[in-house]
Order: C-alpha cells, then structure tokens, then sequence
C-alpha cells in the first residue's frame, strides 16, 4: 500500500552501457547504490557480471549463462523516445516516461514463439541497516541459501529461520530469495520506495538479494538488490512450467514496471 505524501520520481539511464539506470531520485534522496568497479566501462557480451551498482536490466537470465543474461553487457540504442537492444535470440526495446510524478518503464521482448526467459530490473538499492521490505503476506517465497540452485519453499517473510524483510548490520551472510508477488515496498526512515510489475499471462515475481558482507568470498561489500521480475527462478534453465516467461505466438511480451515513491511527515 503507498502511504504519505507523493514524490516526484526522475530517472537517468545509459544506453552505451547496457541501458544502465544510473539514477533514480526522489524528492532530494537518490535511491541508487554505486560501487567503484572498473571493469564495468569495458564489458563484452559473455562476460562475468561487473557489478556497479545501480539498476541492470537483466535478460534472459539473472543466474547462469551469460551471467546476468546478455543484455546488460551490450550496447542499447535509443530510437525517439525508446531504448532498444539486439542481442542474438530476442531484442528488447524500453521506454521510460514519467506520469505526474511516477516512473513508468514499458518493455517489449520479441524473439521467435516458444522462447523462454527470466528478465529482472536488477536495482542495488543504497540502504540504512534499519530499512524494511514490506510485502504483503504471506506470499510463496523461495529462499537461496547460497549461490546454487537450490531453493527452500516458504512463506513471506521468514523462511527456514531466516526474516528476510529485514536488512540490519553486516553479518557476513548472503542470502537470496524470489517472491511470488508483484509488488514490493522499501521503507527507510521516512522515506519509501514502492515497486511494481504488471504482464498479462506471465509469471511474475520480485527477487531479493541481502549481501551483508558475505560475497564474494575474498573481497566481500554490502549491497542490498529489490528486483521486479518476470519469472520465478534466478537461472532460466531451472525453471519448471510456469517458472519462465514464454513468448507467444504473437512473437511479443510486454510487461509494465512502476515506481512511485512516498514520504511521512
């Protein structure tokens, strides 16, 4: 539920460098968090993911090959008022605009009919240790203890002991999770940030990822992921029926995400 006054929402994106969202601001706090990682202005396709920070879009995979799918390592192009990638099984195109106030992202993915793919807006959000997610519950929450495959079944938002609507300090611990819903909320001091994803006839879900120093293993940082999705599962290629999103025989999906933001008095 959005709650509070409304703010106004901008957003800046990269094209050259895989149609990075490098800003997101409301009122006078910008949500985004960045990491000094110099590989990221060198990236090919195929390459290990370089994590920068900011909001990748990831496509068509999240975990798997290619890391982080093949979106994120490519050159967009922008065309009037849209952003587009080729990339060699599909192309997706974007537009942003805002709409009094809220950002409002429309994507389309065109590849041949049948073709399966996860796509995730994999924003690293900059955090207090005192911020929450708030989703509302109990919603199916599949919980990855580690960098695998594996998942434990749950309900939001405690799931084999674990309270994932909290962030708190660094403990070094890692821990991923994918939750069947297709809203969430940010709530840090007074500020909040509200996240939504809309697709007819498509699974969808929001990912979370709660890195308090526990990765990677030799050089581990902080970073807090809340990621809207289309797809139930990190890696495409573990998916079950349903898992996926799955291009008709149209050729097309589209799917719409949302962001407003909001702040208490």
């Amino acid at each position: 539920m959005v709650t509070g006054s409304r703010l106004p929402v901008s957003v800046v994106t990269d094209p050259e460098l895989g149609g990075r969202w490098t800003s997101l601001i409301a009122g006078d706090r910008e949500w985004l968090w960045h990491r000094d990682e110099p590989r990221r202005a060198h990236v090919s396709p195929g390459d290990v993911f370089a994590d920068a920070g900011g909001l990748e879009e990831c496509a068509p995979t999240v975990r798997g090959l290619p890391d982080h799918g093949d979106a994120w390592s490519r050159r967009w192009r922008r065309d009037g008022k849209v952003d587009l990638v080729e990339c060699p099984d599909f192309r997706l195109t974007r537009r942003i605009r805002n709409d009094a106030g809220t950002a409002v992202a429309d994507y389309t993915l065109t590849a041949e009919p049948g073709y399966r793919f996860v796509w995730a807006a994999h924003a690293l959000l900059d955090l207090s240790p005192s911020a929450r997610i708030g989703i509302e519950g109990p919603a199916v929450t599949r919980l990855y203890p580690d960098e695998g495959d594996r998942w434990v079944t749950g309900a939001w938002p405690t799931v084999d002991g674990i309270p994932l609507d909290r962030l708190g300090p660094d403990d070094g611990s890692a821990v991923g999770a994918v939750v069947l819903t297709s809203q969430v909320s940010v709530h840090d001091g007074p500020d909040s940030l509200h996240l939504s994803v809309e697709a007819d006839g498509q699974p969808h879900s929001v990912a979370l990822w709660r890195n308090l120093r526990g990765f990677p293993e030799h050089a581990p940082y902080r970073s807090i992921g809340v990621e809207p999705m289309l797809g139930r599962v990190f890696d495409r290629a573990t998916g079950d029926d349903g898992d996926t999103a799955v291009v008709p025989a149209t050729g097309e999906v589209t799917w719409r995400l949302t962001v407003t933001a909001t702040r208490r008095a």
